[in-house]
């Protein structure tokens, strides 16, 4: 984790606050912050930002058979393997696992994404967009635009891209006949680009990373599987 900065590291600490961090990244973060007074201090200070914001939703209990699968699965996790008694429909309870972990994911990283606002951002319309996998199971990008800019920010794994072959950023805004594209993007790194490349900005405007042949697609429009794909929403 790269913490020589200090927007790398308030970056840091709202993450590890929010838990979007992986277990590899927690550990070196918190490593870091025991030994680091001012790292603490970016902690507490996101903790102090976020806390009041659980008191603008209300409670919610969730139902009985959310409960039931939660202790199933928890029961088989601490039994001992040859005493774990057999989980019915294991496929199914996999998916709403993973459901309920890019739902909060997303959920997180749009919040995370609000709060990250440095004080000199530019006035005007802004929008984010939470770019998920297409089964739902992976939150991997977040695009964030303002009048000026336009960032997109890895936030979750994206698959290795095979040898020969290139991820291409697209856009396409609501009642264009086609996409755009924004270029080419490596898996892991921030892109930043003047809002003037967009052919428009608003709400609901498609954003999609797509696999593509190496340098990009040749005919004006993604021809790959799409990777990821989210809309805008305001701000």
């Amino acid at each position: 984790m790269d913490l020589s900065t200090p927007q790398d590291r308030d970056a840091a600490a709202a993450e590890f606050v929010l838990g979007t961090l992986n277990a590899e990244e927690r550990a070196g973060f918190s490593a870091a912050m025991a030994q680091d007074r001012a790292l603490q201090a970016a902690v507490y200070a996101w903790q102090d930002r976020l806390l009041p914001l659980s008191a603008r939703v209300a409670p919610a209990q969730p139902d009985a058979v959310l409960w039931q699968r939660i202790e199933v699965a928890l029961e088989g996790a601490s039994m001992p393997a040859a005493r774990a008694r057999p989980r019915q429909g294991p496929w199914s309870r996999l998916r709403l696992w993973q459901g309920l972990s890019a739902a909060c994911l997303a959920m997180a990283v749009a919040l995370g994404t609000v709060l990250l606002q440095q004080p000199d951002m530019p006035a005007g319309p802004r929008y984010v967009a939470v770019l998920n996998s297409p089964d739902g199971t992976n939150a991997g990008w977040v695009v964030e635009l303002d009048q000026d800019r336009l960032r997109l920010v890895p936030t979750g794994e994206t698959p290795p891209v095979p040898s020969g072959r290139s991820l291409q950023f697209w856009t396409k805004a609501q009642g264009a006949a086609q996409p755009s594209s924004l270029g080419l993007v490596q898996a892991g790194q921030t892109v930043e680009m003047p809002v003037s490349r967009l052919p428009s900005v608003g709400p609901q405007q498609l954003f999609e990373i797509t696999l593509e042949p190496e340098g990009g697609s040749t005919i004006g429009r993604p021809t790959g599987p799409i990777l990821f794909v989210g809309r805008s929403v305001a701000l």
